[in-house]
């Protein structure tokens, strides 16, 4: 079902598009936990440890596709949002193109590079195999990732959020069940997590595809429409690479804050891993609301409605304080039961929680930050400033940075945890003055049209 968002009530739109989001991208968390748990108890602490350690290479490799795709929808809304399906069609098939060509470079690419990166990286030498076979598999198989997250963005662009949800629920359970029939069945360690994943991602991208030509006919192309328009072309690079650089960005931080963490060895990192896995799974109402903000403000956008635009990034702003409280407060409650379930009974959880711990406290008291920056990052996309979203990237990046290699230089484990929070905070304040700065560009250019 598709769901016109320049009409109705503003906080009903919002959440109506946002509760499947949000369900469908804790699924998607469960089935990536699901790897890890399985993982961690039926393989061991280091393989758990060497899945954990890739997350960040992973983290880059899905988010330049992510941001990529992510960036090609965002012309398909504000068409959807301006009536005209004309342009929606030739988005589609101009974006399917271009993501097909990316797709194979990213895969030739990162299967070259994976033992370069783990190198790199510091990745303790008792789990740098495991990391090379889980990623190796990942990488082979991005396509099926990059391909999900592109129908499925299509869908989101033209207000249908249900639709991806099913997908994802079905994929989520696919993913578990082939976890647990090869790592315990046939014994394929590691790499049996990552054939999973592949596969489950793989069937989702099918039948977004199935469900597009079934049900959403105005996101078929026409015959003459299956070719790269060089002007539809340019609108889509001009959002897309943006936002796959802001994603690389930040990734590469990521890794950077990585290798600070594998300093202190594969428990620090095992903890680590189970913790993270934990905040991603209470962070994905920021995660959700961000992409119904890239919605919401990319149908406005089109339609010209700059107040209603403005309103509902404020009511966004609102729901997002209290969802960040409460995600804060679960972490504090349930981190001790959640890194459990990691592990298996003879792991000493004692051991493990300390450095668990700390992450979660440094991290938990910046979630409104946090929430900030999905919201006016998303926003801008909507409107179209993907300049400043990589601008955003950038300023994550270099906080990151200086507070990982300040960790490496001392020793530090808690500055070592503390690089999130850094980067969030400087580019929560960022944003916010990027945001305010759109929204007065996108005032001038309407009033003049």
């Amino acid at each position: 079902m598709q769901q016109d968002m320049t009409k109705g009530p503003i906080l009903s739109a919002i959440l109506k598009f946002t509760i499947p989001l949000f369900i469908g991208n804790m699924f998607q968390q469960f089935y990536n936990m699901a790897d890890t748990v399985i993982v961690g108890r039926f393989v061991g602490e280091g393989a758990l440890a060497a899945v954990g350690s890739t997350g960040t290479v992973m983290f880059l490799l899905m988010g330049f596709a992510v941001g990529m795709t992510s960036g090609f929808s965002i012309p398909t809304s504000q068409y959807y949002g301006a009536g005209d399906q004309k342009g929606v069609r030739k988005t589609i098939g101009t974006g399917t193109i271009l993501t097909l060509i990316i797709a194979i470079l990213l895969t030739i690419g990162s299967t070259l590079m994976v033992n370069d990166l783990l190198v790199l990286m510091n990745t303790p030498a008792d789990i740098i195999a495991d990391a090379k076979s889980y990623l190796s598999v990942i990488c082979l198989g991005l396509s099926s990732c990059i391909f999900y997250n592109l129908f499925s963005g299509y869908l989101r662009a033209v207000g249908n959020s249900q639709a991806p949800l099913f997908f994802l629920v079905f994929s989520a359970i696919l993913n578990i069940i082939l976890d647990l029939i090869l790592i315990i069945n046939f014994h394929m360690g590691v790499a049996g997590a990552a054939l999973a994943t592949v596969l489950s991602q793989g069937i989702s991208a099918i039948l977004c595809v199935i469900y597009i030509f079934a049900r959403v006919k105005m996101l078929i192309p026409k015959p003459s429409e299956w070719r790269i328009d060089l002007h539809i072309a340019a609108k889509q690079m001009k959002m897309g690479v943006p936002m796959a650089l802001q994603f690389a960005i930040t990734a590469s931080g990521t890794m950077i804050m990585q290798t600070a963490i594998n300093l202190f060895g594969s428990t620090a990192v095992a903890a680590f891993t189970a913790a993270a896995k934990v905040q991603n799974l209470l962070t994905q109402g920021m995660l959700s609301m961000g992409q119904t903000m890239a919605t919401y403000c990319g149908q406005n956008y089109g339609s010209g409605d700059v107040s209603r635009l403005k309103t509902g990034v404020k009511r966004a702003v609102q729901v997002e304080i209290i969802y960040s409280l409460l995600a804060a407060l679960l972490f504090y409650l349930l981190l001790p039961n959640m890194v459990a379930l990691f592990f298996s009974g003879d792991t000493g959880i004692a051991e493990l929680l300390p450095w668990a711990r700390t992450y979660a406290t440094v991290s938990m008291i910046f979630y409104i930050p946090l929430s900030f920056i999905f919201i006016f990052r998303s926003a801008m996309e909507g409107c179209g400033s993907a300049l400043l979203v990589l601008c955003c990237g950038i300023v994550e990046f270099v906080a990151r940075c200086a507070v990982a290699f300040l960790a490496m230089q001392v020793k530090s484990y808690i500055l070592a945890v503390s690089c999130d929070p850094a980067a969030w905070f400087a580019a929560a304040i960022f944003s916010a003055f990027a945001f305010l700065h759109v929204i007065k560009n996108v005032e001038k250019k309407l009033s003049r049209s």
